[in-house]
């Protein structure tokens, strides 16, 4: 199985990169936050070969904005894999299901060349979402055994632990399974 990490500002800049194959980095969250670390992380994961995500922490409202922000801030590169963190804020609220539909699909419109993928705690995919929609692909947080998440839908990663920091696996049969499919956008 495929390992990787995901880091954002609460991360250094210079993070181990040893047996990893993808690392997602945080760009963005609502329409004014950008992680300050995002060119370094993001410098860290090219330098080691890495394949690359990023993400955007979804608020409620104003989804066209939200997506346009995130895309603007986010490294633009073939085979990058673009992703939404769909789960409660700080304040408890969350992005509806169609507003979270609405977003992946307004992301997809704004970089066609890219995969975008649903992040999704088990709890929000089982007991929240209505619709089932993950654009390219669901990654699903569940803090099980690597790789058993506790969901029937068809998964391509799996944050199964965040201690020491946040930890996954993706389901493709090696690297270059892994590189073909976020560069097949």
């Amino acid at each position: 199985m495929l390992r990787g990490i995901d880091v954002s500002a609460y991360q250094p800049s210079s993070y181990d990169t040893d047996g990893l194959s993808f690392v997602f980095v945080k760009a963005t969250e609502g329409r004014s936050y950008t992680n300050p670390r995002l060119s370094a992380q993001t410098k860290t994961a090219r330098d080691a070969g890495l394949v690359v995500g990023f993400y955007h922490f979804l608020w409620p409202g104003n989804l066209t904005a939200q997506a346009e922000y995130f895309v603007r801030r986010a490294p633009e590169k073939r085979g990058d894999v673009l992703a939404v963190d769909w789960e409660r804020t700080g304040e408890g609220t969350h992005a509806s299901n169609k507003e979270k539909d609405r977003f992946l699909r307004k992301v997809k419109e704004l970089r066609p060349h890219n995969r975008v993928l649903l992040y999704a705690n088990r709890d929000f995919w089982l007991n929240v979402d209505t619709t089932s929609y993950a654009g390219d692909g669901l990654w699903i947080a569940d803090y099980v055994t690597a790789g058993k998440p506790r969901v029937e839908a068809k998964w391509r990663f799996h944050q199964y632990t965040d201690d020491p920091l946040d930890q996954n696996v993706a389901a493709f049969s090696d690297e270059a399974a892994l590189r073909e499919w976020a560069e097949g956008a």
